[in-house]
């Protein structure tokens, strides 16, 4: 182990716990108070991912001080105290390497900081890197987080991207894997957590292919193995979560054969691993992908084998959205009441609330979503006022964080339109779609809007669907 050539002056400093924050916690519980503080956090319109091993880390002090989203939050739940007040070291003595303190320096021996790092040295993290909104510079974030998912702040998904890391150095691959600590697993989480923030922003097409480095890099961390049992679960459900997100963006730009490929590695790797989460999570992109693809009867039965999955894990929320899932697999049959039936449920699995166990990849499903799908089943059984009236309440419940869901519910909304014998307010509302074109890039938005397009054609006179059709024309063509 990298610890054993250490002397102890270069051991790095054991964290001092945040009793101040433990007390604000009281009697409630790690999940509990990580509920509260993503509650909060939904109050003024942060996106936070808190759970109970969050709280931990911070009250064990492994966190000397929260990114901005989360000082945000805790000072509204806490209003008049400061950061330090919290027990919180100042920003200004933990931010950038220049910052650390001669007992934080790494061993001089560590030649890679996202591969080479034990699992104490994880613990010792001096900066929060969940940091869903941040646009600092590179050199505020950890060492380890750097290399494994850096943006560069800027406003265009291109510039907000970066590399994404998770990569190794050539000659890495010439020497024996070192075994992988809490530092590898944090970063490939980490990764996860940033694709689906950047997908929600500004859609898939620009994202899959930079994603597919760190997915390679992910299966070597698990194939170096982990210097723990916990270490090793918590790499195959982070790299089976990064090939279900590198599987959506794939799935999202219409690259349908890859999002197949990497939601059945996905599948395999939960089987491995023996973690239904996980292989949930991959039947329910499958179904959506089958749908999609024009295989209703495979959308069908892959709900319905997540729904089998899921049941023991006691998600309302999650059985809800594989209801939906189920119910777009029965519309592609033409089966109404099968869809009624799904619909039904999904409703009622929804309205029971949401919960501490719900997966953290739901932050997705929230009304607008359900309300979406919903408008998706109607639309295939071909009743478009319905659809139509689904996709205008979802597109006004979306959080405006989640512009590329904004715009799909609205080409939704434009596509009903149209088809119902609305042309003008169809046209409308694909004006907002190309609106926000500038910040998503998604095939799959741009091929609704085509159909659209191909719609609104023999109406072209109107001067709203003449005026869109015109500014449609000008798209620079998907490649």
């Amino acid at each position: 182990m990298a610890s054993s050539h250490m002397t102890p002056s270069q051991s790095p400093r054991p964290p001092r716990p945040n009793l101040a924050f433990r007390q604000l916690r009281a009697q409630r519980s790690p999940a509990e108070f990580a509920a509260a503080v993503r509650r909060a956090a939904r109050e003024i319109g942060e996106r936070v991912s808190c759970d109970a091993r969050y709280v931990g880390r911070v009250e064990a002090g492994e966190i000397r001080c929260p990114n901005y989203a989360y000082e945000r939050v805790f000072l509204h739940m806490f209003p008049g105290r400061t950061l330090t007040d919290l027990g919180f070291a100042p920003r200004a003595s933990v931010r950038g390497r220049g910052a650390r303190e001669p007992d934080d320096t790494p061993p001089s021996h560590t030649t890679s900081p996202a591969y080479g790092t034990g699992e104490t040295e994880g613990a010792a993290e001096p900066y929060d890197p969940q940091n869903p909104y941040e646009t600092h510079e590179n050199h505020e974030e950890s060492d380890v987080l750097r290399r494994a998912f850096m943006t560069s702040g800027g406003a265009t998904m291109a510039a907000a991207l970066g590399p994404i890391g998770l990569t190794f150095e050539a000659a890495a691959a010439q020497r024996p894997a070192r075994r992988s600590g809490a530092s590898e697993a944090d970063a490939l989480e980490e990764a996860v957590r940033r694709i689906r923030l950047l997908d929600d922003r500004h859609g898939a097409d620009g994202l899959y292919r930079r994603a597919a480095a760190p997915l390679r890099a992910a299966y070597a961390l698990l194939d170096a193995g982990a210097t723990r049992q916990t270490t090793a679960d918590r790499l195959h459900s982070g790299a089976g979560e990064l090939s279900i997100s590198v599987g959506w963006l794939a799935h999202d730009s219409g690259r349908f054969d890859d999002a197949r490929s990497h939601y059945a590695e996905a599948l395999a790797t939960a089987r491995m691993s023996g973690d239904p989460g996980l292989e949930a999570h991959a039947f329910c992109n499958t179904a959506f992908l089958a749908r999609d693809a024009g295989r209703p009867r495979e959308a069908l039965r892959a709900a319905q084998a997540a729904q089998r999955v899921a049941r023991p894990l006691g998600s309302a929320r999650l059985m809800s959205l594989l209801a939906l899932r189920e119910a777009g697999g029965w519309a592609g049959l033409a089966d109404r009441t099968g869809c009624e039936q799904a619909l039904a449920r999904a409703h009622a699995l929804y309205d029971r609330g949401p919960s501490d166990i719900d997966p953290e990849w739901m932050s997705f499903y929230g009304e607008a979503e359900l309300e979406g799908l919903e408008a998706q089943c109607w639309s295939t059984l071909g009743d478009w006022p319905r659809a139509a009236r689904h996709a205008r309440r979802a597109a006004h419940l979306q959080d405006p964080h989640f512009t590329r869901n904004i715009a799909l519910y609205t080409a939704e909304l434009a596509d009903d339109l149209a088809r119902g014998g609305h042309p003008d307010e169809a046209a409308l509302a694909g004006m907002r779609v190309l609106d926000l074109l500038n910040e998503v890039q998604s095939s799959r938005i741009q091929t609704m809007l085509a159909g659209t397009a191909r719609v609104l054609l023999p109406h072209r006179r109107a001067s709203e669907v003449s005026a869109f059709l015109e500014r449609h024309a000008s798209l620079p063509r998907m490649a």
